[in-house]
């Protein structure tokens, strides 16, 4: 009797397995080690972001630059060309890496003629966690297609696995928080061209980000939040840690073990 006061989860229970699911996809084939000891929770700062720029141009390389190397892809063949300057179309360049798949210390070995080329939306210009978000996802994709392996349900589901290995690479809040827009008010206050085109829903976006932080635990998830969201990342909190706690999930039980030791100090 007393259960219906009990609080809804914040996902029926088939939903929030098929995320912890593509969850340990990324972990199984993008590089566990880099996100236990490197891996940050990238937030809207002007400690994660300190540059000052003075273009549409310089913004969209300089934030192309930090997101590049915080997802551990520094070295990556990969260059950020203006919308006009994108190929009409383009075949994904061979090359060989040597050190690992993400890092300081991956070099490439045998350098493609032509790098891969990506983009940006210059009216994400005025929206600068649309931006971020929207390389991140870009740049998962590009890791996808490097390491060859699809998701759980196949190809139909690349664009939500992006948005999953987007946030394991440490950019939850930014597509938590870009990951839908209120249409209403005033025409001037809304640009449907800047938005983000997320995969992933508001309350998805955030049990996956609050999944990435159960293993981050020196970082608050919720501090850089939009405040209707924060509601949502606790109920996604509790309701993890009634999943990791009863999971059989040999890829859930062996991370935790190794991020308790992974842990600094």
């Amino acid at each position: 009797m007393l259960a219906i006061f009990k609080s809804k989860p914040l996902l029926e229970e088939a939903q929030a397995q098929q995320l912890i699911t593509l969850f340990g996809w990324a972990v199984e084939h993008f590089d566990v080690d880099f996100f236990l000891t490197h891996t940050r929770i990238v937030e809207p700062t002007v400690k994660d972001f300190p540059d000052q720029v003075n273009s549409v141009e310089q913004m969209a390389q300089t934030v192309f630059n930090r997101v590049r190397d915080y997802a551990g892809l520094q070295h990556w063949p990969i260059s950020l060309l203006s919308p006009q300057q994108m190929p009409m179309q383009q075949a994904f360049p061979q090359f060989s890496l040597t050190g690992g798949l993400r890092g300081e210390q991956v070099c490439v070995s045998q350098p493609p003629a032509v790098p891969i080329a990506m983009s940006y939306n210059p009216n994400q210009i005025n929206q600068p966690q649309d931006m971020v978000a929207s390389l991140a996802g870009t740049l998962a994709m590009i890791l996808i297609h490097r390491v060859g392996k699809l998701p759980p349900g196949g190809e139909a589901h690349l664009p939500v696995a992006a948005d999953v290995l987007a946030i394991y690479m440490g950019f939850g809040v930014m597509l938590s928080n870009s990951a839908y827009h209120f249409r209403g008010g005033c025409g001037s206050c809304y640009n449907a061209y800047a938005n983000r085109q997320a995969a992933l829903s508001e309350a998805e976006t955030i049990f996956v980000h609050a999944l990435v932080c159960y293993f981050k635990p020196e970082y608050n998830g919720a501090k850089h939040l939009k405040p209707h969201l924060r509601s949502l990342y606790k109920k996604a909190r509790k309701q993890l840690q009634g999943i990791i706690k009863s999971s059989p999930d040999p890829v859930l039980l062996a991370l935790e073990e190794r991020s308790r030791v992974a842990l600094p100090g």
